[in-house]
């Protein structure tokens, strides 16, 4: 996958609803979204298959969320 909007527009929506499971609050899973995407931007020549981006964008966002509630406790 060449274009990082295409994959942007294709997997917003998946990873809003993916991150607001996990948090359960609209504001926080935004925010989240935009980290995970910002982080796959600044790592996107990493992914190497496109097949495989719908699970690499969700461990971003995985680890995202981690982050923050470690951040959360400290």
């Amino acid at each position: 996958m060449k274009d990082f909007q295409k994959l942007y527009e294709e997997n917003k929506d998946f990873i809003f609803r993916f991150l607001l499971k996990l948090c359960r609050n609209d504001d926080l899973a935004e925010e989240l979204t935009q980290e995970a995407f910002f982080r796959a931007y600044m790592n996107f020549s990493s992914l190497r298959e496109e097949k495989a981006a719908k699970v690499w964008l969700c461990q971003i966002a995985k680890n995202c969320f981690f982050a923050a509630c470690k951040e959360q406790q400290n």
